[in-house]
């Protein structure tokens, strides 16, 4: 039996595509959904959300999103957690914040899911680096290790606990060890 060659969707089809649960990314003309995330994920993710809009929303000098779409340079993902300069957060005709960002965050966190692909997370970040964001961390916590991904540098490994983490100038107030992010999971 010969099989024809299935027609890729273009990112334009993707985006008219029904969301799923967990979302689906566009990468390189494929669709690739994302693993559900657990507990581990699920903790740091909202509580670095949390932790960076306590220091930076009531200036509006940034805002992070748990889970946020995102399209630009040809492809569409959901980092697990998009900050934007305050000034970059795309807005409605009602001065609301916009559904539909097309654009970079000017910094991404991606946090290890238990079978995810550290290749393709990997790939997300050095995506949004290549077009503009400022930040990357590549965080990891059955390792407790952070990857962090300054722009046009080499990428460094952080796993002691008492290793402060870098962060964008945009959030320069926010001081987080190694073993404050990965305290979080404790009960």
């Amino acid at each position: 039996m010969i099989k024809s060659p299935i027609k890729p969707l273009t990112l334009e089809e993707f985006l008219k595509l029904p969301e799923t649960k967990p979302s689906s990314e566009y990468i390189n003309g494929q669709i690739i959904q994302k693993p559900m995330p657990q507990g581990k994920h699920s903790k740091l993710q909202g509580k670095l959300v949390t932790g960076i809009n306590e220091v930076v929303e009531s200036r509006k000098i940034a805002l992070a999103f748990p889970e946020l779409r995102c399209t630009f340079g040809g492809r569409s993902i959901v980092p697990d957690v998009a900050v934007f300069a305050w000034e970059r957060i795309p807005i409605d005709k009602r001065g609301d914040v916009a559904n539909v960002f097309k654009t970079h965050p000017d910094w991404t966190i991606e946090i290890l899911s238990p079978d995810q692909s550290q290749t393709k997370v990997t790939g997300n970040i050095l995506h949004c680096l290549k077009h503009g964001s400022h930040f990357g961390w590549l965080i990891d916590p059955d390792e407790r290790s952070v990857l962090i991904y300054p722009p046009k540098q080499q990428p460094e490994l952080l796993q002691e606990e008492q290793e402060i983490l870098p962060v964008p100038d945009l959030v320069s107030d926010l001081q987080l060890t190694v073993g404050q992010l990965f305290g979080w999971l404790k009960l």
